[in-house]
């Protein structure tokens, strides 16, 4: 009799211990699931950006590319105005720099060593870069500081007509000899309506670059008119 009683027990026990189990296995399940997969997080270098990612999903090139898109959209999202080269670029024809590639081993006088192609790649970096800022400020009326927002490429499209092969010279509106800032200025005073720049001041300086790279190929011709 007692052995019944303990097989039964035995066997009452096993079957809420099964119950427990089956009911337990599905819950967890889907608790797993309303959680989600695995998310993974990665910091642009600037230590601020950061993107979310399926830590779960296949690793390839297009998934590598594609949080890397997202970062730079945050950034540049949190950055207006950090791409102003790349914008001037696509929107106005800057004239290239020249091509020095043919001087790389030779040796560059008095500092030490040959020019190499990183000198190169620099000095057209660097020209072109001064000469797109010169662009910035050429086609924009708030950056010329004008009163009544009128820019330059109003009257010389992409510096069309400035002549700057042809200073210096003689110039009637200024009842003397002149260098293209101070014609520069004279557009600025009048047509553009701004007060005139410092002959070092950037936007001075880059407006100058601007508008000799772009008549970049025509002979000097100091004093014509």
């Amino acid at each position: 009799m007692r052995a019944r009683v303990f097989r039964a027990a035995a066997l009452l026990l096993l079957a809420v211990l099964f119950g427990w189990w089956s009911l337990r296995a599905p819950r967890s399940a889907g608790a797993a699931s309303a959680r989600g997969p695995e998310r993974g997080e990665v910091t642009l270098c600037d230590g601020q950006t950061k993107v979310s990612f399926d830590a779960d999903a296949p690793k390839t090139s297009a998934s590598g590319q594609a949080i890397a898109d997202e970062l730079m959209r945050k950034w540049r999202e949190q950055n207006p105005g950090r791409d102003w080269e790349a914008d001037e670029r696509s929107h106005h024809t800057i004239a290239p720099a020249a091509d020095n590639s043919g001087l790389i081993g030779n040796p560059q006088g008095a500092t030490n060593g040959a020019i190499t192609q990183r000198d190169v790649d620099t000095w057209k970096l660097e020209s072109e870069r001064f000469v797109v800022a010169g662009s910035k400020v050429f086609h924009s009326a708030d950056e010329l500081g004008s009163t009544i927002a009128v820019s330059c490429d109003m009257c010389h499209p992409d510096a069309a007509n400035t002549h700057p092969e042809t200073y210096p010279k003689y110039q009637v509106q200024l009842g003397r000899v002149v260098l293209l800032r101070d014609m520069i200025n004279w557009c600025i005073e009048h047509p553009v309506r701004a007060k005139p720049l410092a002959a070092d001041d950037p936007r001075m300086r880059a407006l100058e670059a601007y508008i000799y790279a772009q008549r970049k190929g025509t002979p000097l011709d100091y004093g014509r008119r």
